[in-house]
């Protein structure tokens, strides 16, 4: 079996802007999106989250170049991914992507289906009162039905806006980092992230040990700089995604 790349991502809590100058934000190339997360509308309805429940997250991004539209399995197993979708692939504007998310608090298997749109033409779908399934084209409605035959997709409705800035590639002691700041319904989120890529020859510990290494790095850099790590075990995306359901039910 091939060797998957891994996300590092950390966390980190407090003064989100007082955080990106101390991590050197101005140093990359800043991107601003709108976000916005598509969910069940009969479980929003019912405070419930059925679709991240049931480890699925269906994402909407625009602004800043291309709209995007992500289908994703996080939480997933291997067994899960099936036919076509056992491998990544790339065709035209749609890219399937197989790798290992870390965190401080865990590492699962994700797997994510990215469709890109001309800008604008997104907007629509996210929209109050709009079934945010309705732009999922079929490559994406065959990865839901093939690898989460468990989990319904009847009428999405979106969640947010969620607004993000990205700034790539931002150089902290010898890693290139992307931090993305995130805020909605009163909440605000920082996360820093790194990706490992196997090289020629890797095996599998060795591959893991250099993971672990790029891990250690990341949390040191990001301390050194009298930034805080956040301790909550829940993902951005949870808690974002808890908060926008309740501020749906009014």
């Amino acid at each position: 079996m091939d060797l998957l790349p891994v996300e590092i991502k950390v966390n980190i809590e407090g003064d989100v802007a007082g955080a990106l100058s101390a991590l050197g934000s101005g140093q990359g190339a800043m991107m601003t999106r709108r976000i916005w997360f598509a969910e069940d509308q009969d479980g929003v309805a019912q405070g419930k989250l059925l679709l991240l429940e049931g480890g699925v997250i269906v994402r909407f991004r625009i602004g800043g170049g291309p709209d995007d539209l992500v289908v994703k399995l996080r939480p997933c197993t291997r067994k899960q991914l099936v036919g076509r979708f056992s491998d990544p692939f790339e065709v035209g504007p749609i890219t399937y992507k197989i790798e290992q998310d870390w965190s401080r608090n865990g590492r699962v298997l994700a797997a994510s289906l990215a469709h890109s749109h001309p800008s604008g033409t997104l907007a629509a779908a996210v929209q109050p009162g709009a079934d945010s399934s309705v732009p999922l084209d079929a490559v994406q409605d065959q990865f839901l039905h093939a690898c989460a035959r468990d989990v319904e997709f009847d009428r999405l409705v979106a969640l947010g806006p969620i607004f993000s800035t990205k700034v790539d590639d931002v150089p902290l002691d010898d890693l290139e980092v992307d931090l993305e700041a995130w805020s909605a319904a009163g909440l605000h989120f920082l996360e820093a992230s790194i990706r490992v890529k196997p090289k020629d020859g890797d095996d599998a510990e060795e591959f893991e040990e250099r993971a672990e290494r790029k891990l250690r790095k990341l949390e040191e850099a990001v301390l050194e700089r009298g930034v805080t790590l956040s301790e909550v075990a829940d993902s951005k995306t949870q808690r974002v995604l808890t908060a926008l359901a309740a501020a749906a039910q009014g």
